[in-house]
């Protein structure tokens, strides 16, 4: 049975320390600045990777990060299972009946702040398809729809801190904006698990499969799933040794749920994002159960997975100046054109309009997940997902400064 040696076990190590304790150092650093913890996590990486480190000292960075053998699969195994816990918090944020209950005005607000930027990135990509070159004629229409829904989906849990620094959480303005990301991640996260699906399977006919499996899978887990869940949580907060107990159930769900879509030839994200709401969802969670998987993750699997993003691309030299304006540009006046019309219909004013669209502009960590997810089923190249990195940074940096801007005049 092959296994790690001796020096690779001892590499894997020292990597993974590295990762976790700059991350640590320079996210902390960055909160101070109220900056995302995701920026201090990428910076990290970006200084160990081929930008700075490698480029600096390349016998060095290979011999502490191997690019090939059993360390660089370690790793590899590790920043998926990340992956696909993240996504799984990221749907435990996803409450349903808030949507619900916001009514009309969300129902509006969400619709177009989701359809009028993904027709957006849609066009961008599919009559300018010639400037992206790597573009094959077979995945132009997955790719625009792939550029469609990045410049769509919001970064839930990066709004709602954004929402509770600046005292607007509970607010009408701070509730629309919380039910449209969700929505936006909701419907974001399904369309791209199709886009990845077929990226292996072209036909119509698997088209359709797909989304027949999306549809039972969803509507299974939703209902059945949930209702399975809500009767088995209060017994596994009360039996079950606290906290591991539910933290060991929810996460073993999660990994079964990845599974399960996988090998139905959905991706893995889409089962651990559905089970992550139907867990999240259930009134029976405790809230501190929620709060310590939440930790868990974000603090200790997340950092490797945003630190191993930049050992893995050269920022500067995949670095398209036309193209990060472009996709900046794109993406900010789609979303807060997009959002702050349909606000503005809905009934807010003009600056709290504006404040829902540079509110639901912050992109965050997932579409950093989105981008990295492309990449490395090669739908898009490196410049392009450096692009969408950048643009998750600066918008997710603007979010809060430009709502506290249209807000003060109210």
């Amino acid at each position: 049975m092959a296994k790690l040696a001796h020096n690779e076990l001892v590499t894997l190590l020292m990597a993974i320390a590295i990762m976790m304790l700059l991350s640590r150092v320079l996210a902390e650093f960055g909160r101070r600045y109220k900056l995302p913890m995701v920026m201090g996590e990428l910076i990290v990486g970006i200084l160990l990777g081929p930008t700075i480190f490698g480029a600096l000292f390349p016998d060095l960075f290979l011999k502490v990060f191997p690019r090939t053998g059993n360390v660089a699969i370690a790793l590899d195994g590790i920043t998926n299972m990340s992956v696909v816990m993240l996504l799984f918090v990221a749907g435990m944020e996803v409450q349903l009946p808030m949507v619900l209950k916001q009514g009309r005005k969300a129902v509006i607000t969400s619709l177009s702040s989701m359809i009028i930027p993904f027709v957006v990135g849609f066009a961008m990509a599919w009559y300018g398809s010639d400037y992206f070159a790597f573009t094959t004629p077979d995945r132009k229409l997955l790719f625009a729809l792939f550029l469609g829904t990045a410049m769509s989906i919001s970064a839930l849990p990066v709004i709602a801190r954004i929402l509770m620094d600046l005292n607007l959480f509970k607010t009408k303005v701070g509730q629309i904006i919380i039910a449209s990301a969700m929505f936006n991640d909701l419907i974001g996260w399904l369309i791209f698990s199709v886009i990845l699906s077929q990226l292996e399977n072209t036909s119509s006919e698997g088209t359709a499969l797909t989304i027949v499996y999306v549809v039972i899978f969803g509507l299974f887990m939703l209902t059945i799933g949930k209702k399975i869940i809500d009767k088995a949580l209060p017994w596994m907060q009360k039996k079950l040794s606290w906290p591991g107990g539910v933290l060991s159930i929810s996460l073993g769900l999660c990994f079964a749920s990845a599974a399960l879509t996988e090998s139905i030839g959905l991706h893995a994200i889409l089962g651990a994002f559905i089970c992550g709401i139907a867990f999240g969802d259930s009134v029976h969670l405790n809230i501190k159960a929620r709060e310590i998987i939440e930790q868990f993750v974000i603090n200790v699997f997340a950092p490797l997975f945003f630190v191993s993003i930049g050992l893995k691309i050269d920022f500067a030299a995949n670095f398209d100046v036309v193209l990060v304006v472009v996709i900046l540009i794109v993406a900010i006046v789609g979303k807060v054109v997009g959002a702050g019309l349909g606000a503005y219909f809905a009934g807010f004013t003009r600056n709290e309009s504006l404040a829902i669209g540079f509110g639901l502009n912050a992109r965050g960590a997932m579409e950093i997940i989105l981008g990295t997810l492309a990449l490395n089923a090669g739908l898009i190249d490196r410049p392009v997902f450096v692009a969408l990195v950048v643009m998750a940074l600066v918008t997710s940096i603007l979010s809060g400064p430009m709502m506290r801007k249209f807000m003060s005049n109210q």
